[in-house]
């Protein structure tokens, strides 16, 4: 069995930076159109859409804030109009809450609830009718979601939601030959451990069997799998990328 993606068309949410852009990137590289959704315009957007220009195929960036339910449909037909259909779609994007339940208040439960778990279901709806037999979605969950976290309670709820709306999706859409899957990262090398000190650094990459921190790129790698043929018999499963933790 051979491995090609070559001509499919994708979109990932949260994808100028961190593991999205990795998964972008690998996307691209594999002969992918892709629809990167970012929601700020930065320096990494606009880098990122310097290389996509650059790039063989016909992939773009589209703007969205995934916690605006108007933004997400705006989005997703822009991406239909362009694609005409979508083969994969990852729904990445997502903000952390650092809160303590007695600090948490309801516009921050809110703002992560809407953007990790509402915003997944939302992109999903938005573009079903254009996702063809044969086709992936991938939903990037946490390896918090199954444990827990101090001060993490609105971001755990809101990856164990993705976890259960990744195992329901897989029996609705499994009779229309499109496929379900979570991948749950553990500790990933992105600006978000940017601040971490050398002590902290060492201890985050003890807890892996691996004896280190995971890259990007090693998520990416998953989604690479999970959009192919190679995983023609995989739904509803949550593939943990977390080195062994």
């Amino acid at each position: 069995m051979k491995f090609s993606l070559q001509g499919k068309r994708a979109l990932v949410t949260g994808g100028s930076r961190g593991i999205g852009r990795g998964i972008v990137l690998e996307l691209v590289r594999h002969g992918v159109s892709v629809a990167a959704c970012y929601n700020r315009e930065s320096e990494d957007s606009k880098s990122l859409a310097d290389h996509l220009q650059r790039a063989d195929g016909d992939s773009l960036m589209v703007q969205a804030d995934l916690a605006d339910e108007a933004s997400i449909k705006g989005m997703t037909s822009q991406v239909r109009k362009r694609f005409g259909r979508v083969d994969v779609l990852v729904n990445n994007a997502g903000v952390v809450s650092h809160r303590l339940i007695q600090d948490l208040d309801t516009s921050e439960w809110r703002r992560t609830i809407d953007t990790n778990l509402t915003g997944t279901y939302l992109v999903t709806r938005e573009l079903l009718d254009s996702m063809p037999e044969g086709a992936s979605i991938v939903n990037v969950a946490s390896g918090v979601a199954m444990v827990g976290m101090v001060g993490r309670v609105a971001y755990t709820a809101s990856k164990a939601g993705v976890l259960g709306l990744t195992r329901s999706l897989c029996k609705e859409l499994g009779p229309r030959g499109i496929r379900v899957n979570a991948i749950a990262p553990g500790i990933i090398e992105t600006d978000q451990v940017s601040g971490l000190t050398a002590e902290q650094h060492s201890r985050y990459e003890k807890l892996a069997a691996l004896s280190r921190l995971g890259q990007p790129e090693d998520v990416a790698g998953v989604v690479l799998f999970l959009a192919s043929d190679l995983a023609r018999f995989v739904s509803g499963a949550t593939i943990y990328v977390d080195g062994g933790i």
